[in-house]
């Protein structure tokens, strides 16, 4: 036997013994959170691969199965904070058809009105009549209230959700420098157990994706392509929060504009990024929480605004349709008031079709951002009523020719070309260069107060912006609008003189059904334009339905956004369980195996010992000749 054989059986004692090492090491942690299973790599020595020496310990896993359980936890945690949230909108509103929801409690409003119209003389349905109207308008204002307290508490998570990232990435970048000073493979290992850890509850924020680098360390960035962690160094991620929002707070990229909270990456260089920012962040709770902040719930806000005006202005308002004649349209804006306004269809030269509206001001024309119209996608400016009728036509004009300066400077393909002309409160509004006006309408609020009962009979200002604030929907100062569902009641003067109910005329008021009937009709069957801003019936487009339809339509809307976020939620949770299970089935200890490969090393050392047995008694042979 030479010595090469007794020093190879040596090498395989040694290798083998460090084998066993490596899977006792396994087997102890099979239970260990985050624990990755351990492989010993063996390299051949000496001359002929007569040798073998222990190589490095590596971590037996699926890369790419690591990836997808990190999309997965991701997306997981986005559709577990939108389902959460959904949820709690639906049941603002009650379960449709109930009598305590808010369709059954608009229902339960239009009974008392027509058994009112049935009893005009009775004071008791009026005083029921103005309890119902009180009860429907404070459903409103409390559902409302629960929108901004559940902006309120999304904007809150924000903050603790952003404090919880920041120290992930610090605890990231502090790993990845201790594993570039690890002096030996097995704290290495565990060091980056440890950072793939951190990393996966990172996913759990936002939507990421790492680099490894040659000396172990790992680059960290978003979705987008923001740098988090690059070797030692981590931005650090700050989220500068509001507190209580309003139904006025909202996202801009302008910081002296902004309202609500975002996150700012500060990079070790420091450069600032703004990661609340659209698209800056796609998955994760943060994308979640902003989604739900600035969209959905603003969305939920913006439809109880639009019910909150459509059950003030369908009784007050009129509309006034314009006549169509060579290619003009002429609309007679007389009692028009600020908020109020004038929508345009024309048609360009491509045969594409696109509103204009113009809205009633006490002040110099401006932009209008087209959200707080009917018509999300219209050209909107106001326009100034101050000086009266005679100057309408010209105020037009001057609101007509910036609309189209301000269109042309942001690059619109078709620019409308209108012109105004008139006299009084009739205008005409004509096209020309490939812009044809196809009709006009204008919506006018008819009583000039709160207090007018009589000079618009039988429209009433039943409804108000607060006690005694007739609504017009004005642009003047805050749009009226907006927050509207918190603010609307059941107008003051009314409740303390109910006669105007039933009142038979305008000079009139013996007690007549007229009026309770009218206000029925013009909350049940009478067609209300509504925003497209709202999202009920598509966003592309104004929606025409009934008061009382929309509320139902609210309800339905939220129901079924609540279902589907509910479904996408439990089709996610299906998806990150399958990447845990393909994830663990490559990194996981499986004790079996782990035993059999024991087995097989306890043969190979028995094997080794056996070699060097046999070449002591060989020795001991030859000594004794």
């Amino acid at each position: 036997m030479s010595l090469n054989a007794l020093w190879t059986a040596t090498a395989g004692l040694k290798a083998t013994q460090a084998a066993i090492n490596v899977v006792s090491q396994n087997v102890a942690n099979s239970g260990t959170a985050g624990y990755v299973r351990r492989t010993l790599d063996t390299v051949s020595t000496g001359p002929g691969n007569s040798g073998v020496a222990v190589g490095a310990v590596t971590r037996s896993f699926d890369a790419a199965a690591l990836r997808q359980l990190r999309l997965e936890t991701a997306g997981a945690a986005y559709t577990a904070t939108r389902a959460d949230i959904t949820s709690q909108i639906d049941k603002l509103y009650g379960t449709p058809g109930s009598a305590t929801s808010l369709d059954g409690t608009l229902n339960t409003f239009t009974e008392s009105l027509q058994e009112l119209s049935a009893s005009p003389n009775s004071a008791a349905a009026r005083t029921t009549v103005l309890s119902n109207a009180s009860a429907l308008a404070g459903q409103i204002n409390d559902a409302a209230a629960n929108v901004q307290n559940l902006r309120s508490g999304v904007e809150s998570q924000l903050g603790t959700d952003t404090a919880a990232a920041n120290s992930q990435l610090q605890n990231i970048a502090t790993l990845n420098s201790k594993i570039q000073a690890a002096g030996d493979d097995t704290t290495r290992a565990d060091l980056q157990d440890q950072r793939d850890q951190a990393i996966n509850t990172l996913s759990s924020y936002m939507d990421i994706s790492t680099v490894d680098q040659r000396d172990g360390t790992v680059t960290v960035l978003t979705g987008s392509g923001v740098t988090l962690v690059d070797r030692g160094s981590a931005a650090s991620l700050n989220f500068d929060g509001r507190g209580i929002l309003d139904a006025s707070s909202a996202y801009s990229p302008d910081a002296s504009k902004r309202t609500v909270g975002t996150v700012t990456a500060t990079t070790p260089g420091g450069a600032k990024i703004d990661l609340g920012a659209p698209g800056a962040l796609r998955s994760g709770s943060l994308a979640a929480g902003f989604e739900l902040r600035d969209t959905t719930l603003p969305q939920a806000q913006r439809q109880l605004d639009d019910l909150a005006s459509g059950l003030a202005s369908a009784l007050t308002d009129k509309t006034v349709t314009g006549t169509v004649a060579g290619g003009a349209a002429t609309t007679d804006l007389s009692g028009i008031q600020a908020g109020n306004s004038l929508t345009i269809p024309v048609t360009f030269a491509d045969g594409s079709v696109r509103n204009v509206t113009l809205v009633a001001s006490n002040k110099a024309t401006a932009a209008v951002d087209p959200a707080l119209t009917n018509d999300s996608s219209s050209f909107a400016q106001t326009f100034d009523i101050s000086g009266g009728p005679s100057t309408y036509a010209g105020k037009i004009q001057d609101a007509l020719t910036a609309l189209g300066a301000n269109a042309r400077a942001k690059g619109y393909p078709n620019v409308p070309a209108l012109s105004a002309t008139g006299s009084g409160a009739s205008v005409t509004i004509t096209g020309s260069g490939g812009t044809t006006v196809t009709g006009a309408s204008a919506t006018i609020t008819t009583p000039t107060s709160a207090t007018d009962f009589a000079s618009s009979y039988p429209k009433l200002p039943l409804f108000t912006d607060g006690a005694s604030k007739l609504y017009t929907g004005s642009l003047d100062g805050s749009a009226q609008i907006t927050g509207l569902a918190q603010r609307i009641t059941v107008n003051a003067a009314l409740l303390n003189n109910p006669t105007p109910l039933t009142a038979s005329a305008a000079n009139d008021s013996t007690p007549s059904g007229t009026r309770p009937q009218a206000i029925v009709n013009a909350l049940t069957t009478a067609a209300h334009t509504f925003s497209s801003s709202s999202g009920i019936g598509g966003v592309s487009a104004p929606y025409t339905t009934s008061v009382a339809g929309f509320a139902r339509d609210i309800i339905s809307a939220q129901g079924a956004a609540s279902t589907t976020a509910s479904t996408l939620d439990s089709t996610q949770k299906v998806a990150l369980s399958t990447a845990q299970s393909r994830f663990s089935s490559g990194a996981g200890v499986n004790i079996d195996e782990e035993m059999s490969n024991l087995i097989a090393l306890q043969t190979a050392y028995g094997a080794n010992a056996r070699v060097l047995t046999a070449a002591r008694d060989m020795l001991n042979q030859l000594l004794q000749i």
